[in-house]
């Protein structure tokens, strides 16, 4: 089971057509289920039809979903909603069960006590977070919370982590390999003010209960596997495959630099149809990207089609690649 999840916050990506049509390829050839789901929990930065113009992109390249999101409001499959913004009480009721087992705890720190313990660090010359010591809310009385949230004071929920950043996890990557990093200490926060989770919280909740064993999701998000895995551990849940994709580069003045939104008009999807690009043309040189065997796949298999490659993630490139 595999997915697709994006956030409805720009146009679609040309990196996330590549990450969505390595995901659909490797549910396919393992006769598994590829579904999309919306993550739209930061309402303050989606865009009107964002959406329907990840579907459309996806249907458009021939990538469509076994399950999922359809357009704006509706889907298909056994497992939805497959929209964040519509699991509100799902994610309330997992944090309730954690606040109730001593897992997390209500946090009161206004914008001005966290630049303060910012600051702080900063003169101490600690890492920034909140963790350790410096966290002002991880130990309060539980009848005081409760008459603040009664008084009507503003709290978000916290995860009470059980982490040691002294401490190593051995996390092995579909595509990177073995990575070793520190244990996550840092009491992330789950549940926003406006009740909604945060993207953390909300993926490993999501990727449990729609029964994601393959996460395929782009390598900025690696430094972020020790709190994942914390968080599947406090959940009770059993952790998927996590397959981290390097992502796609410029070259630009004898360097090389992330392919930009704001910067590159071939960042956007929509580019190549308006440059009457052929659909198959890009799907093909994605898949060349992939993996380094297809170039001579294709060439040794001129009539076949794209779906009889046998793709292999072991192929992909863990370093960034030039587009």
């Amino acid at each position: 089971m595999t997915r697709y999840a994006p956030s409805p916050t720009g146009f679609m990506h040309i990196g996330g057509l590549y990450q969505a049509l390595v995901a659909k390829k490797m549910a396919n050839q393992t006769d598994g289920v590829f579904f999309v789901r919306i993550e739209d929990t930061d309402q303050k930065r989606e865009i009107e039809n964002g959406v329907t113009d990840i579907i459309n992109s996806l249907k458009n390249y021939g990538i469509e979903p076994d399950e999922g999101m359809q357009d704006e409001e509706n889907s298909v499959g056994e497992y939805g909603p497959y929209k964040q913004s519509m699991r509100k009480e799902i994610y309330q009721a997992y944090a309730k069960d954690l606040l109730a087992k001593g897992l997390a705890y209500p946090c009161f720190c206004t914008p001005e006590d966290l630049e303060q313990i910012r600051s702080n660090q900063e003169k101490a010359k600690e890492r920034t977070g909140y963790f350790g010591k410096w966290t002002k809310c991880r130990n309060m009385p539980l009848e005081m919370a409760y008459d603040k949230i009664k008084n009507g004071e503003s709290y978000i929920i916290r995860l009470k982590s059980p982490g040691n950043p002294d401490k190593k996890i051995k996390h092995k990557d579909a595509i990177k390999g073995s990575v070793d990093m520190p244990e996550n200490d840092q009491d992330i926060v789950i549940i926003k003010s406006d009740g909604l989770p945060t993207y953390h919280f909300a993926h490993a909740i999501d990727d449990h209960l729609m029964g994601t064993n393959l996460v395929i999701r782009g390598d900025e998000w690696l430094p972020s596997v020790p709190l994942h895995l914390q968080l599947f551990y406090v959940l009770g849940f059993k952790t998927p495959k996590y397959a981290h994709i390097a992502p796609l580069m410029k070259t630009e003045d004898g360097g090389k630099r992330k392919l930009s939104k704001r910067k590159d008009p071939e960042a956007a999807v929509s580019f190549y149809k308006e440059e009457g690009i052929p659909k198959q043309s890009v799907k093909e040189y994605l898949m060349n990207i992939a993996n380094s065997n297809f170039e001579m796949w294709r060439k040794q298999n001129p009539e076949k089609a794209l779906e009889e490659f046998v793709f292999d993630l072991k192929k992909m490139g863990v370093s960034r690649s030039a587009f």
